[in-house]
């Protein structure tokens, strides 16, 4: 058995006295395990680091068998990702919710997604973003997607506020005022007719809204809890957004006021 693919580096253990066991994320077989010879050589560790690109290709007697890797890199991300908490978090939680799939099941749009977001990672407003939406992908594909585009009272598609802690389906301004206090708030950035980027707020109000369904729908059942590095990326990036907020210069009728 053998297949090439481009794959994405998720983590590495140790095996023996001089190789490891490779977790990667690939576009067509999801994520995968495979034994890299000489993989704590001084060669091979800088390539094995996570959220690095690499070239794998993957050997077996048996399609079932753990089988070997070589591997050959693309691009070398790693060192880059070192220099922020956004990027250094955010490389290891993503990496944790991919492995709430089944290994060697094929998520190729994750792949594409992941991909986006180790490109975005030194900018915390666009990082928290997009990790939202990869949680919210990865609950989709866990069978437990959230209906963010209609209202689960009326139907209406505008004027969306709400999500139900039920339901998980969005509601309506008007539909949901009576009970606003017992629903999340349904951020700007994820309503299918709002054009607003995240802030402070948004971006908090999102963490809590895919925390409150993973924890629910996965990490209760399985009985697990969500990593520490997710709490470090909400952390990093809200500081980080937070701190380029008040960095920005006040407009020229504010300092006229």
């Amino acid at each position: 058995m053998q297949w090439q693919d481009h794959a994405i580096i998720l983590g590495v253990k140790r095996h023996g006295e001089t190789s490891v066991i490779a977790e990667v994320m690939t576009r067509a077989r999801g994520r995968h395990l495979g034994l890299v010879r000489s993989g704590r050589s001084r060669a091979m560790q800088p390539v094995l680091q996570p959220g690095n690109e690499v070239d794998v290709i993957w050997r077996a007697r048996l399609d079932e068998h753990l089988g070997e890797f070589r591997v050959e890199p693309l691009r070398l991300r790693a060192a880059q990702l070192m220099e922020t908490a956004t990027a250094v978090y955010g490389v290891q939680a993503m990496g944790a919710l991919l492995r709430l799939l089944p290994e060697r099941d094929p998520h190729p749009h994750l792949y594409d997604a992941l991909e986006v977001i180790l490109d975005n990672l030194h900018n915390p407003a666009d990082a928290g973003e997009l990790f939202v939406r990869f949680e919210l992908a990865v609950l989709n594909d866990l069978g437990f997607g959230l209906d963010l585009a209609e209202c689960a009272a009326t139907g209406a598609r505008t004027d969306l506020a709400y999500v139900s802690p039920k339901s998980g389906r969005a509601v309506s301004r008007s539909a949901g005022a009576p009970w606003a206090d017992k629903m999340f708030v349904l951020p700007g950035f994820l309503r299918a007719d709002g054009n607003d980027a995240a802030d402070f707020d948004s971006l908090s109000a999102a963490f809590r809204l895919t925390g409150f369904f993973l924890h629910r729908h996965v990490y209760e059942p399985r009985g697990i809890e969500a990593t520490a590095a997710r709490d470090g990326f909400i952390q990093a990036a809200l500081k980080a957004l937070n701190s380029s907020l008040r960095a920005v210069p006040p407009a020229p009728d504010e300092l006229s006021a």
